[in-house]
């Protein structure tokens, strides 16, 4: 019995995989220049791509998203959603890599852009380039740590997520957004976010990435958080090799990984799909966005083995996380 051959079967009979979260408009940016910040926290990573944005022609965008899609049809990949920054440093080139990019592999791939508010939403210029390329992208996209604490000294996370959920209304998008990446007992940004997809009327219409902390909370709250994103229809997308790197602390909490709890999520009815995350950068310099080491390690950390359910995680769930089906 070869287990990893009658999987790719599954999977390819399926249809072939879904990357349901990465970053290909930054992807493959890693160099010696950059090297030494490959080091540094999140939250200062969310700037170090600045450098290349600023200086980037949409031409070299287009080579670098391009570089990414033909990685992915070499693994029969048939759909990817791919956040891209929209901000004042990069401004509009991302938009017009992508829309030359969706051209170029119409009929090979389902590309759907999703927009990265890299800057957050609380200040004017960058909140501008946010809502013009909402009328672009496919997804309206959120990063509600970038306007928290980490960065801004106060809390403003909900009135990110408001923002978010308004513009989404506005332009009948549906909404991806990262949550919970941090593997700390203090974030609880996944339950806000099922909270207020209730408050907003958006059942259905709502992706989160990551939700990593939540295995950090004791499990009547997780139970708890679990039963709202079932009742909100919201699917959750695991990238595990992205956050298996978080570091050790002395921070209490219930024994776990820093892998998204499939092995609660699944079985409390929680659908969940599958993302390469960051490919070659300085995010993740080592990643060359093969899902089947997303899939391996995420089957590992969580001693999920069941075929049918690791295959539909792998195709199906990434068509719905990508609001395809």
């Amino acid at each position: 019995m070869d287990p990893k051959h009658l999987l790719l079967q599954r999977i390819k009979e399926n249809g072939g995989w879904v990357n349901a979260h990465t970053h290909i408009d930054r992807s493959f940016i890693i160099n010696w220049e950059n090297w030494d910040k490959t080091g540094d926290p999140l939250h200062m990573k969310w700037d170090h791509p600045d450098e290349f944005k600023a200086k980037v022609t949409v031409e070299k965008i287009v080579e670098h998203m391009s570089q990414v899609v033909e990685n992915q049809l070499a693994q029969g990949v048939q759909a990817i959603g791919s956040f891209i920054d929209c901000d004042s440093i990069v401004e509009d080139k991302n938009l017009k890599a992508a829309d030359i990019v969706k051209a170029k592999y119409k009929g090979q791939m389902e590309i759907k852009f999703i927009h990265q508010p890299i800057k957050g939403l609380m200040d004017e210029t960058e909140r501008k380039w946010f809502e013009e390329a909402a009328s672009f992208v496919d997804i309206i996209g959120g990063l509600p740590e970038r306007d928290s604490k980490v960065k801004l000294g106060v809390d403003r996370k909900a009135e990110h997520l408001d923002i978010l959920f308004s513009t989404a209304k506005k332009h009948g998008k549906p909404l991806h957004v990262h949550v919970d990446q941090y593997n700390d007992p203090e974030q609880r940004d996944t339950e806000l976010l099922a909270d207020k997809t209730k408050e907003y009327g958006y059942k259905g219409k709502v992706s989160a990435v990551h939700s990593i902390s939540l295995a950090a909370q004791p499990k009547d709250y997780r139970t708890k958080v679990y039963k709202k994103l079932v009742e909100q229809d919201i699917t959750i997308i695991a990238c595990p090799s992205a956050w298996i790197d978080s570091k050790r602390s002395e921070v209490l909490a219930p024994s776990h990984n820093s892998v998204t709890a499939i092995d609660e999520m699944i079985p409390a009815g929680v659908r969940v799909a599958l993302g390469t995350d960051d490919i070659a950068d300085i995010y993740k310099p080592y990643s060359d966005g093969d899902l089947w080491t997303e899939l391996r390690i995420l089957l590992e950390a969580t001693h999920t083995y069941d075929m049918d359910i690791l295959s539909d995680i792998a195709t199906v769930n990434g068509r719905k996380a990508l609001f395809l089906d």
